[in-house]
């Protein structure tokens, strides 16, 4: 597949990155977000620094995605469960006939 060559925009500053075409709204989506939560935080705080905003950022998306993986392997234990559950049913139902 082929790929592009995209510039991101991050704290004043432009990363050339190389992408596959799919990935490509993803990463300026992605940048556009950052851009946006730095924005955020530089209002509510009195951070100036873009390196501390940008940690404070990287913070914030690695705990939304712990909680993410959290919640997901729930899922799955709650998801297995049930199914344990429903094949303990439908065996003994068909142990009848």
């Amino acid at each position: 597949m082929d790929e592009l060559s995209i510039k991101i925009h991050l704290a004043d500053r432009v990363y050339p990155l190389t992408v596959k075409p799919d990935q490509e709204e993803i990463m300026r989506r992605a940048s556009k977000i950052i851009t946006e939560r730095m924005k955020v935080y530089e209002a509510n705080y009195s951070v100036k620094d873009k390196q501390d905003l940008l940690a404070m950022c990287a913070l914030e998306f690695a705990v939304k995605s712990l909680e993410l993986e959290t919640r997901r392997a729930l899922m799955d234990e709650s998801t297995a469960s049930q199914l344990e559950e429903m094949e303990k049913f439908l065996s003994q139902y068909l142990s009848k006939y």
